[in-house]
C-alpha cells in the first residue's frame, strides 16, 4: 500500500503523524487532530470522511504477538465520541508465542509435524479432548486443534504444575528436533532464525519454549457492512473494527481477507461521502474545538506529576493477563476492574519528563496509555457481564461454563458515559450457520463415522 500510494501525486501522505482525537460537530465526524512527530507541531485536519484503520489493542496484555503501536488508538478515539465498541470481551490467544518477545511461532511449525510437550516431554493435548496422539499431523486434532483449545490446554497444564518455569513465566516446549536439520532449513528457516535470535535456542538440537500470547482483538468499533459507524462520516476497517465477521473466535488468516475486502469497501464509501458532502465548512465552534484539543496537548507536554507512564503500563498489562486472560471468573474480573480504575486515577498524575518538541515519544506513550486504559476497562466490564462461555471468552464458574444462547446470543455494545462503561446488547443476525458444539480429535472422528454410516443407511433404504 505504501509503495502504491507513492505512485499517485493526488495522494498526500502525512507520515509520522500521531492522531490524538476526532473532530466532530452535530453528530458527524469532521476530521482529526494529530501531532507531527518530527516537529512536535499539532495540527487539525478537517474532512467529511475519516477512515480509522489503526489495528487492535493487543498491547493491553503482557504477553502478545503485536507490534508496539497496537494500542487501541482508533477504538478509544471513536469510543470517546460516543461510538459503540462491540464484543470487546473476545480476545484471541495464539498458543505458540516466544516468551521473551511474543513473536509468533507460526501454525506452520505444527503443520510440518512440530509437537507440543510439557516439562516431562509428554504430549499433553491428548488429555484435553484433542487426541489421540498420532505420528503425523491430523487436521483438527492434537497440535492442529484450534488456537483457543490449545491455549486453554496450556492453562490447565500450568495449574497442574506441568509447565516449565522461566524468567518470563511458565512455558511448554515446541519440539521440532525429530524433523531433522535439512527439513527444518528447507521448510522452516525463518522459525529457526527467530528461535535462535530471540530465545538462543537451536530448534535442530533443542525444543523451543513457547506460551500462549494475545494475538487478535475480535471486538472493535461497531460498523455495518459498508464500514460505516454510527457517526456520520466516520468509517473503520480492519482489526480496530467489528463488522461481525469473526464472531467470538476468529479463524486463522481471515483477518487478511477481511482487510482486502472491507478496505476496498471503506475507501469507496468514504470517497462517495466526501464527494456528496463536498468541502468541509469550518464553523467557529469546530475551530474552537480544534483549538481546545491542541491546547490540551500542550498542557500535557508540560505536565509534572508523581506517576510513571512505564510503571502504569506494566501494571496494566500484568492486570489484564492475570484477571482477563484465557479463563475468566467473577472475582478475578472484578479485582481486575478495580485495579484498572485505580490505574486510571493514577494516570491523571503522570509526569512528562521529556519537554522537547522533536520526536518526543514520551508524549505519544502518554496518549497510548490513556487509550489502552479505555480499552482495558471496556474489556473487563464486557467480560464481567457475559455470564457464559463462548468462543474466546471462557468462564471458570460451573454455572457459566457452557454457551447460553437464550440469554447471550447477542453482541455486547459498550458506550462511553462520563468515564464509565455503559453496556447494551443487540441480537446476532444469523443467516445459515447456527451455533453448535465444537468437537475435535477422536470425538470428531467418531462423529464423521456416524454421519457416514447414517448416509450409507439412507442410501441403502432408497435403493
Amino acid at each position: 500500500m505504501f509503495q502504491t500510494s507513492l505512485q499517485f501525486d493526488s495522494i498526500h501522505r502525512f507520515d509520522e503523524y500521531f492522531c490524538t482525537e476526532l473532530l466532530s460537530e452535530n453528530g458527524e465526524c469532521k476530521g482529526v487532530v494529530a501531532i507531527d512527530i518530527k516537529t512536535g507541531e499539532t495540527k487539525a485536519f478537517v474532512a467529511n470522511a475519516v477512515i480509522l484503520a489503526t489495528g487492535g489493542a493487543g498491547r493491553v496484555y503482557q504477553f502478545n504477538t503485536n507490534g508496539g503501536i497496537v494500542t487501541g488508538d482508533g477504538m478509544s478515539m471513536a469510543y470517546r465520541k460516543g461510538v459503540a465498541l462491540r464484543d470487546m470481551e473476545f480476545v484471541q490467544y495464539h498458543p505458540t508465542g516466544l516468551p521473551s518477545s511474543g513473536i509468533l511461532m507460526t501454525e506452520g511449525c505444527r503443520g510440518e509435524g512440530g509437537l507440543l510437550v510439557n516439562k516431562d516431554g509428554y504430549r499433553y493435548l491428548q488429555d484435553y479432548g484433542l487426541g489421540p496422539a498420532q505420528d503425523k499431523p491430523v487436521k483438527k486434532s492434537m497440535e492442529l486443534g484450534p488456537r483457543d483449545r490449545l491455549s486453554q490446554a496450556f492453562w490447565h497444564e500450568r495449574q497442574k504444575g506441568r509447565t516449565v518455569k522461566t524468567e518470563y513465566g511458565d512455558v511448554v516446549y515446541l519440539d521440532l528436533r525429530h524433523l531433522g536439520k535439512d527439513y527444518l532449513m528447507e521448510r522452516l528457516p525463518l522459525i529457526c532464525h527467530l528461535a535462535e535470535s530471540f530465545e538462543g535456542v537451536n530448534p535442530v538440537t533443542d525444543p523451543v519454549p513457547v506460551r500462549p500470547a494475545v494475538h487478535y482483538t475480535m471486538g472493535g468499533i461497531r460498523v455495518n457492512l459498508n464500514t460505516e459507524t454510527s457517526m456520520k462520516g466516520l468509517f473503520a476497517v480492519g482489526e480496530c473494527a467489528s463488522s461481525g465477521l469473526h464472531g467470538a473466535n476468529r479463524l486463522g488468516s481471515n483477518s487478511l481477507s477481511e482487510f482486502c475486502v472491507f478496505g476496498k469497501v471503506a475507501g469507496e464509501n468514504a470517497g462517495k461521502r466526501a464527494l456528496e458532502v463536498g468541502q468541509v465548512q469550518v464553523s467557529d465552534s469546530l475551530k474552537q474545538q480544534a483549538e481546545d484539543i491542541i491546547k490540551g496537548i500542550n498542557v500535557l507536554r508540560q505536565q509534572t506529576g508523581t506517576e510513571s507512564i512505564a510503571d502504569i503500563h506494566k501494571e496494566l498489562t500484568l492486570t489484564m493477563e492475570d484477571h482477563c486472560g484465557i479463563y475468566r471468573e467473577q472475582g478475578l474480573l472484578q479485582t481486575g476492574l478495580d485495579k484498572v480504575n485505580k490505574l486510571i486515577e493514577r494516570y491523571q498524575h503522570i509526569e512528562i519528563k521529556d519537554k522537547s518538541a522533536h520526536f518526543n515519544t514520551e508524549i505519544l506513550m502518554a496518549y497510548e496509555l490513556g487509550m489502552l486504559l479505555d480499552v482495558a476497562k471496556v474489556m473487563l466490564v464486557s467480560a464481567l457481564s457475559r455470564t457464559e462461555s463462548r468462543g474466546a471468552h471462557q468462564r471458570l464458574e460451573d454455572e457459566f461454563s457452557d454457551r447460553d444462547d437464550e440469554n447471550f446470543l447477542k453482541h455486547t455494545l459498550a458506550y462511553y458515559d462520563n468515564g464509565e462503561v455503559k453496556l447494551d446488547y443487540e441480537t446476532v443476525n444469523i443467516t445459515r450457520s447456527q451455533p453448535r458444539i465444537r468437537v475435535y480429535g477422536a470425538e470428531l472422528e467418531a462423529q464423521h463415522k456416524a454421519e457416514k454410516a447414517k448416509q450409507a443407511k439412507e442410501t441403502e433404504g432408497q435403493a
